[in-house]
């Protein structure tokens, strides 16, 4: 038996009759004796660099960590002070959440959240692409940084203040505000008695043209923030390439279709998995802002997953709210897990 195990890292000399190490053996022996003197050595040596990650462990441990205890309040009843003092309750609160006297709230706040997030995607995902083909074609570097500082600025706006613009906007002439100043130019060159009614209670507190307005008011704040990464993906591509397509007798066009898009397309991929994954991660901030309670007109379609569970204030319900929040979790991670796979099989890239 013993010799058996010597097989696996000596050499056996049948001449003699005895084991030696080889080079190679003993290269690894000594690394392992020093395994940790080496890893001490590079801590102090780069002492600085390992500094700079505790703030993100930190932040990891804290709000990532942490906080996930308190998803064991979705499988506790609650009507106990804190999650520990409250008895398990197994799976009824995601009953009463799918099928019990909660879903007749979290269904359609379910489906708010979806089509709110598709539409999104459909219609968000590809503006950045389209910046950064745009500003690839332009030749001035000045006026290229400052069409670049315009669009990147939106991003740094607070989303009260976003929400606000919104409002100011689109707001109509119901409780004494302003008509904002698209609802007024519309009242102006329409004819229509339905819009007009329409535009006295405000476009953006109507089921018919919020999520219009919340989609082309996303699509301002992010697009342009979201275009950098493309662009770096586009001013990577070799000029060779260009010059290639040129001489073959391609347009601006013919080079952007044959060219730019195949040499980004990995990219593109990587960014619309991770877009994916928040697919249903639609944040409650700006849409709370926009419709705070059931008496608003838009009520019926800007509720959403989040929304619905912030309002479940009460403790009893809070639990249901939590269920309904981690059913959503779990539906985005599935999603990310399929739109992985299917790149990784359809296209060898992926995100991991």
């Amino acid at each position: 038996m013993f010799k058996l195990k010597c097989d696996d890292f000596l050499d056996y000399d049948e001449a003699t009759g005895t084991y030696s190490m080889s080079a190679e053996q003993q290269v690894r022996d000594e690394t392992e004796r020093n395994k940790w003197k080496t890893t001490g050595f590079t801590l102090l040596k780069d002492w600085r660099l390992y500094l700079m990650l505790v703030p993100m462990i930190l932040v990891y441990v804290l709000w990532k960590y942490l906080p996930m205890y308190e998803l064991t309040a979705a499988f506790r009843y609650g009507d106990f002070p804190t999650s520990s003092d409250r008895p398990w309750a197994g799976i009824n609160n995601f009953q009463t959440v799918f099928v019990g006297d909660q879903a007749v709230y979290f269904w359609p706040a379910f489906r708010n959240t979806f089509i709110t997030a598709f539409y999104g995607l459909l219609f968000g995902f590809p503006m950045p692409i389209i910046l950064a083909l745009f500003f690839n074609e332009v030749k001035s570097n000045i006026a290229r940084s400052i069409m670049q500082v315009c669009v990147y600025l939106p991003k740094f706006i607070s989303t009260v203040i976003v929400t606000s613009l919104a409002m100011a906007l689109f707001a109509g002439s119901e409780g004494g505000t302003s008509v904002g100043v698209i609802s007024r130019l519309l009242g102006k060159i329409s004819s229509s008695q339905t819009l007009h009614d329409k535009l006295n209670d405000g476009l953006i507190y109507t089921t018919e043209y919020f999520r219009s307005i919340y989609i082309i008011t996303d699509i301002w704040e992010h697009a342009g923030y979201d275009s950098i990464v493309f662009f770096a993906a586009v001013i990577a591509v070799s000029p060779t390439s260009y010059e290639a397509a040129q001489i073959d007798g391609a347009g601006k066009m013919a080079q952007m279709r044959y060219v730019v898009i195949p040499s980004i397309l990995s990219t593109v991929i990587i960014m619309l998995i991770m877009k994916i994954g928040g697919l249903l991660s639609v944040g409650y901030e700006k849409l709370y802002l926009l419709c705070p309670g059931s008496t608003y007109g838009n009520y019926a379609v800007a509720t959403v997953v989040s929304t619905w569970a912030n309002n479940l204030s009460d403790p009893i319900n809070q639990a249901y709210g939590i269920a309904g929040e981690m059913t959503n979790n779990l539906i985005g991670m599935i999603l990310v897990i399929g739109a992985n796979t299917i790149a990784r099989k359809a296209s060898d890239v992926s995100l991991y």
